[in-house]
């Protein structure tokens, strides 16, 4: 059973509540940039297809440099309003900026247009996804309550995935077409400053002393993805990344091809999956707290696996079947990137004992770095596979019996297998609640120390001023 470290105490609801809730409109702007904004700009801009797939990859790819240099950059702040905060502040005017450019875009905006605001909304979420993630480790210290933070903030997130999803049936017909997007742009422009100022004036920053005063080398970066502790953290991110992602791509094809729903069902059952994270973040935090962050990796990896074969059961065209078949994956699937952040800062942590530099920011560059590369590179394997058994994606194409069954085995196995791959890698994990606990004190009790180092260093400095004076 996980304990908590000696005389540690959990944040105030209310704080974590206030903390979280920028999660609300990153997760809306994620799914639209996903889901709404390559369609919008290829129907109702007028650009061709190739056009907007050629700029999303070429934006990805650029982008993937981005969190180790802003991870390296956070780390090293040293502000007097905090070290993540400032960072949380500057990307929201530049998501703000970036949404407002991208879905108000009007007919006739070329490709040069998508590629630079698109390359200016994903500097934005990176530095606010970043900064988040890594004031969260700094934010709560304790083994357990970290689960808990951590399922919070991906349980707000579910929320603004789902509100985001919702708002176009809410408007109904004048949420069709590019007055929808439009909608959307402006739910999460002004969702941004809301959450923002919650989150910067209730929750407080720690900022932890920091013995380097050298610059962040690449070196660091490498020598991170080095340790043991992160090479199996960063191998997990990418294949728990890879299995759910490669059944969004398949998503539409498998619904609607080969089990016999219609394009508005597929939407529905879209919906009940995310929602049904909500309800899966808060479990899986909880369960951690019972039973340690890696233990309950491997279970919900194993429960995936269960919950994902169970789809081939449902009959076709089984609404009745197919909602909670959805939900039971979508509330399991919940628990892989909040369990990993919650590790991770974990291994910070130890990092910070070891060497005595702070290199949060730059640990969580390297999973969200990893994230990045599986979104990247998914729509190709499942395309490639698909190739492979013969199935045919063009509009009105008939696929054969045979190129159907190989859809649906892509859809359903291919990712139990990738997950299994990435709940494997913390089999064995030794960063567990009593050792964590044992960091903890060491690290509280050398920044004590610190602390009243530099209160001496400061009442001498005053001492001498005055004597001189005299």
């Amino acid at each position: 059973m996980a304990n908590s470290a000696p005389g540690s105490t959990r944040l105030p609801l209310p704080v974590v509540l206030a903390f979280s809730s920028t999660a609300l409109p990153i997760a809306a702007i994620g799914l639209v940039m996903a889901v709404y904004l390559p369609r919008f700009f290829a129907s109702q801009i007028g650009l061709s297809l190739a056009a907007v797939g050629g700029a999303f990859t070429i934006v990805r790819l650029i982008d993937l440099a981005l969190d180790p240099l802003l991870g390296m950059a956070m780390d090293r702040t040293n502000l007097r309003m905090g070290r993540y905060r400032p960072w949380l502040v500057l990307g929201a005017p530049i998501v703000m900026l970036a949404a407002y450019m991208l879905f108000m875009a009007r007919a006739g905006a070329g490709e040069p247009y998508l590629i630079g605001w698109l390359l200016v909304l994903y500097l934005g979420v990176s530095i606010l996804t970043l900064s988040q993630a890594a004031w969260g480790a700094s934010l709560a210290t304790d083994y357990n309550d970290r689960s808990r933070v951590y399922g919070i903030i991906q349980a707000v997130g579910v929320v603004g995935a789902v509100l985001i999803l919702l708002l176009p049936l809410a408007l109904g017909k004048q949420g069709e077409g590019a007055s929808g997007v439009h909608a959307m742009g402006w739910f999460c422009i002004i969702a941004i400053p809301v959450t923002l100022a919650l989150c910067v004036l209730i929750t407080p920053e720690r900022v932890a002393p920091d013995n380097d005063r050298e610059k962040v080398t690449l070196a660091d970066y490498w020598n991170l993805i080095r340790r043991p502790e992160m090479a199996r953290l960063v191998f997990a991110d990418l294949f728990l990344a890879l299995g759910p992602g490669t059944t969004s791509a398949l998503y539409l094809f498998f619904f609607h091809d080969a089990r016999g729903y219609t394009g508005q069902q597929t939407g529905v059952l879209l919906v009940f999956f995310i929602a049904a994270g909500l309800l899966g973040a808060i479990f899986w935090g909880w369960l951690a707290q019972k039973i340690g962050k890696h233990r309950t990796l491997i279970v919900s990896t194993v429960a995936y696996a269960i919950t994902q074969s169970a789809l081939m059961l449902i009959p076709p065209a089984a609404m009745q079947l197919a909602i909670p078949g959805m939900m039971s994956v979508g509330f399991v699937s919940s628990a892989f990137i909040l369990l990993v952040r919650a590790m991770v800062a974990d291994v910070a942590d130890e990092v910070r004992l070891e060497t005595g530099k702070e290199r949060v920011g730059l640990l969580y560059a390297l999973v969200t770095t990893t994230q990045k590369i599986g979104s990247a590179i998914t729509v190709g394997i499942s395309f490639t596979v698909l190739d492979i058994v013969g199935y045919d994606a063009a509009e009105g194409a008939v696929n054969t019996p045979q190129a159907i069954h190989g859809l649906e085995l892509c859809y359903v196995f291919a990712p139990i297998l990738l997950v299994f791959f990435g709940g494997g890698a913390v089999i064995g994990w030794k960063l567990d609640a009593k050792r964590h606990a044992e960091i903890r004190h060491q690290l509280d009790e050398r920044d004590a120390l610190a602390a009243q180092a530099g209160l001496l260093e400061t009442v001498s400095g005053v001492s001498l001023a005055t004597d001189e004076r005299k």
